[in-house]
């Protein structure tokens, strides 16, 4: 569970969702210019506030208690001292991210970056460079790590004999994450740790061709296991620094999709200090499940994927979580995997509500579904009538839509794939899979809305106003699965998410409305302020 990105940080994982809540202690902070002392508590006002409250949507001010939450949100006249000594910028609730790796985004942030390397030699540039910077890398004791490479990209599968052309890398301990976390490329010195011959292992891949060096899914864990993992001090040097990067997003909180137990004792542990500026709930992984089809991939027709946990055992473990007061989150990317979660989810609400409506069932427990990217009719339809949470990160739409017809075929494509708008009436949940994707909030919400590239403002060619925009948001809706869609999912709704007396005072300051704004300026948006419990965590200036 300790490596850079862990089997639970994989897109092919279900979890279980443990409601513990990671707060940092909140504290007064020294008047800013605009902001007046009432008695104990700080009056903020800005030119404008979105609050997500249906009843005066929009105000100008609101104020702040000593404990961190709301007291206050009102709209103070024109011609008032409040007013025209407001703040500059826009102000809107605190953006959450529904599905992220918080420790394994820290390491990232620590670590090679590979993202969009087109050749073998740019992936050794990038070593190189870092090696330079980082003298005791690459040893035993200190592996290089990294993540990003993609085989398409690269125009083959890569192997460990592609590290060995370099002289310098030729015998540093190397393992890089492939771009979707699925896959591990390691070097020949890692290699060597390993039995002669490497066994197949179910529910993984040891690919062979062109050469050795790469490994997904369980045969992942044999070379983790020789991994020197990270200690406590530099865990909480990857938690500052990766919560830092995420307030200068606009995050304020996060629902971590894969903590071990270990780290879980650690969260606790840094909470109790007042440098938490993440609000963090933490989903503890416990197991694999996978991308599989109910048809076979369309270019290859020889394989529908693999299931890591048969059916039966997921019902079993969904119940038994269940009866002990868990949420549970089963993670699914494939149509059949989906399948089985929608069939476990609904045998689960059976046995725990007997007799009962199992909407209503499902309306208390708030069972989730991680990713849910691919999901048959039949299945969405269930989905809606038993009401169960959809969590999906709109970048792995825009990411995988350059080739996601080839590996589905047009039809399946548009009937199952990376549905959005067709899953408004369960409250979806929306996030990035950070470091899969960047945690940017703003341009996940370009990516729902546009539904192209965040990063090129492009979608592939024949979609020249969007990829299957009749699945696009529009920008409140995406706003909202941001803000209220996780709050719901979270069990905090009307604590987090909005701005209202007794919500937590947490909130973001932007230069201009995003009401106003053009969609594509989303891509490249900056963000003023972040605030949380009523503290600033992030100042552009």
């Amino acid at each position: 569970m300790d490596r850079l990105f862990p089997p639970g940080a994989r897109r092919d994982n279900f979890w279980i969702y443990s409601s513990v809540a990671i707060v940092g202690l909140a504290g007064l902070v020294k008047l800013r210019q605009g902001a007046l002392n009432f008695l104990y508590s700080e009056t903020h006002c800005y030119q404008s506030v979105r609050t997500n409250q249906a009843v005066c949507p929009y105000v100008n001010c609101f104020s702040v208690s000593p404990g961190g939450t709301f007291l206050k949100v009102f709209q103070a006249s024109a011609d008032s001292e409040l007013a025209q000594n407001a703040d500059p910028g826009y102000a809107i609730p605190g953006l959450w991210d529904g599905h992220g790796h918080l420790l394994q985004y820290g390491e990232f942030l620590n670590s090679i970056d590979v993202f969009g390397t087109q050749s073998m030699e740019e992936v050794r540039s990038r070593i190189r460079e870092y090696v330079n910077n980082n003298s005791k890398a690459g040893s035993r004791e200190e592996w290089l790590r990294g993540v990003g490479w993609d085989q398409m990209a690269l125009g083959q599968m890569p192997t460990a004999a592609d590290l060995m052309t370099d002289a310098m890398l030729a015998n540093l301990y190397i393992m890089l994450d492939r771009v979707d976390v699925h896959c591990i490329w390691v070097s020949q010195a890692v290699l060597d740790l390993l039995p002669d011959p490497i066994s197949d292992v179910d529910g993984g891949e040891v690919v062979k061709e062109p050469g050795m060096g790469v490994f997904c899914d369980n045969a992942m864990d044999m070379v983790t296991a020789l991994w020197p993992k990270p200690d406590n001090k530099r865990k909480r040097q990857f938690v500052q620094s990766a919560m830092s990067k995420l307030n200068e997003v606009g995050l304020v909180g996060i629902h971590d999709a894969g903590v071990s137990p270990g780290n879980l004792e650690l969260y606790k542990k840094l909470s109790r200090g007042d440098d938490w500026t993440v609000r963090v709930y933490a989903n503890e992984a416990l197991g694999s499940w996978g991308s599989a089809l109910i048809e076979p991939y369309t270019d290859r027709p020889d394989t529908s994927g693999s299931l890591l946990v048969n059916a039966s055992e997921l019902v079993y473990v969904t119940t038994a979580w269940a009866a002990r007061g868990f949420q549970v989150n089963i993670h699914a990317i494939g149509d059949l995997a989906n399948r089985y979660a929608v069939d476990a989810i609904t045998a689960a609400l059976r046995l725990l509500c007997p007799g009962q409506d199992i909407r209503g069932c499902q309306s208390r427990l708030r069972f989730r579904i991680e990713h849910s990217q691919i999901i048959h009719p039949d299945d969405q339809a269930r989905i809606h009538s038993v009401g169960i949470i959809p969590s999906i990160q709109p970048t792995h739409a825009t990411s995988d839509m350059a080739y996601a017809e080839k590996r589905l075929g047009g039809e399946r494509t548009r009937k199952e794939a990376y549905r959005m708008r067709s899953l408004l009436d369960v409250q979806p949940i929306l996030g990035s899979d950070f470091p899969v994707e960047p945690p940017n909030p703003f341009q996940g919400i370009y990516a729902a809305v546009a539904r192209k590239s965040p990063h090129t403002g492009q979608a592939p060619e024949g979609f020249p106003n969007g990829w299957y925009t009749e699945e696009s948001l529009d920008l409140d809706q995406a706003i909202r699965g941001f803000t209220e869609g996780p709050a719901y999912g979270g069990f905090t709704k009307g604590k987090s998410g909005v701005i209202r007396p007794g919500a937590y005072a947490d909130w973001v300051v932007l230069d201009q409305p995003l009401e106003t704004m053009a969609i594509e300026d989303l891509r490249t948006l900056k963000v003023r302020e972040t605030w949380v419990a009523g503290r600033m965590v992030y100042n552009r200036d």
